[in-house]
């Protein structure tokens, strides 16, 4: 069985749900409730991954492989000659990865001596980077090799809790997120939970959105300037009510949400005393000011599962998926510890609307989790391969890249 969005703080229903849906009722982002679904047999056909891939729940249609092991693989990106890029925190390395055959190889170490690297983007042939308490660039070569010059653009960012910091560079500046230094903090008067646009420099910065707990990547939407980044749901909803962690916690079991975020200068998300579509944690029903903080809350424009922990995601654009996919959302869910059933673990698309360009459902392309929920790996990232258009997604548990190939 699974746990799968069909939208939050609803009632289940015996509505009928088509078997294998695996993905939330489309045109319900309003009310994201979970109901546990068989996965159709299908997906666990042998014939939809390679025989050195673990038995994953693939959606017909599409097939895994293995495209490379690397320790702790973290978030990836690519420039324009094909070379991967993979963070690896806890080594502070960021590893250059070249593709021979249908798997890479290591062709090297980018960068040495940082540790908590993390978020990475390519712009105008530099690799943007962070620690847990700084922004970095080091300029690309090609071929690929060691890099020659590094730049520490900003450091002092407060170091530790939610530590996974992003990095959206632009012309004109770069933007960072800054998260919880725990769980349910008031930090307002701090430098977390907050997304902040700084000067290309960092000499200089203005506060954009405030009321996050964990944002580990930003983007903007293909086009546009309109900023989204996926954001944590908090831990522990229910403790208030007496629960008893891991044993029996009916209400954390499916509150709150992860949230798909457009984030606006100004605007303010909620965190910490409001989650999901403005309800407020209990720990803070009873502050004065609840109303006004909750009046001005922007709720998100999708709520993916409670406690799935989004991590990486990217819109699709040119891919080997097929026009279908153009302007979707594909996130890696790295998967859930504060529940008593496991949910989570899986590579899903969110899908756009192609008129009025807003989410209307989900669809679960790959779950990490077995057909006795057993874990097999934890999705950190993912990419649209340059070259082939398929989907690449790390895995820092078991230290592998995977590939998510449309079949013929």
């Amino acid at each position: 069985m699974i746990f799968v969005p069909l939208g939050a703080f609803a009632a289940p229903t015996n509505a009928a749900i088509p078997a294998g849906l695996g993905g939330a009722v489309q045109g319900r982002p309003d009310m994201p409730l979970d109901v546990m679904i068989e996965r159709i047999p299908a997906g666990y056909d042998p014939a939809r991954r390679a025989a050195n891939v673990p038995a994953f729940w693939v959606r017909p249609g599409y097939h895994v492989e293995l495209a490379a092991k690397l320790p702790e693989a973290r978030f990836m990106v690519a420039d324009a000659s094909g070379t991967l890029y993979v963070s690896q925190p806890t080594a502070g390395t960021i590893e250059m990865l070249r593709r021979s055959g249908k798997t890479y190889e290591k062709a090297g170490d980018f960068v040495t001596g940082y540790p908590s690297a993390h978020g990475m983007q390519v712009k105008d042939g530099w690799l943007w980077f962070t620690t847990s308490d700084g922004i970095h660039r080091a300029q690309i070569s090609s071929p690929p090799k060691p890099a020659s010059q590094v730049e520490t653009i900003l450091t002092g960012l407060p170091y530790g809790g939610h530590w996974w910091r992003s990095i959206l560079a632009t012309d004109d500046g770069f933007f960072t997120s800054i998260g919880d230094s725990g769980n349910i903090n008031d930090l307002r008067s701090s430098d977390r939970e907050k997304i902040w646009k700084y000067s290309l420099d960092g000499k200089t910065r203005e506060l954009w959105s405030s009321g996050i707990r964990n944002t580990e990547k930003l983007l903007f939407k293909p086009g546009t300037n309109e900023l989204y980044g996926c954001d944590q749901g908090s831990d522990n909803f229910g403790k208030n009510l007496g629960e008893v962690q891991g044993r029996n916690q009916p209400v954390t079991d499916f509150n709150p949400p992860d949230e798909f975020n457009k984030y606006v200068k100004g605007d303010f998300y909620g965190h910490p005393f409001v989650v999901g579509n403005r309800i407020p944690r209990y720990e803070f029903m009873n502050n004065p000011d609840i109303l006004q903080l909750a009046a001005s809350t922007v709720p998100p424009i999708w709520n993916f599962g409670p406690h799935w922990a989004a991590d990486g995601w990217i819109f699709v654009q040119d891919s080997a998926l097929g026009k279908d996919f153009y302007g979707d959302v594909l996130v890696a869910l790295h998967g859930s510890w504060n529940r008593t059933v496991k949910a989570g673990y899986r590579i899903e698309r969110l899908m756009f609307d192609k008129i009025i360009k807003e989410p209307f459902g989900s669809q679960l392309l790959v779950s990490t989790l077995g057909e006795q929920n057993e874990t097999f790996a934890r999705p950190v990232d993912v990419l649209i391969e340059p070259g082939t258009g398929d989907i690449l997604f790390s895995d820092d548990m078991g230290n592998r890249i995977f590939r998510i190939i449309p079949d013929k």
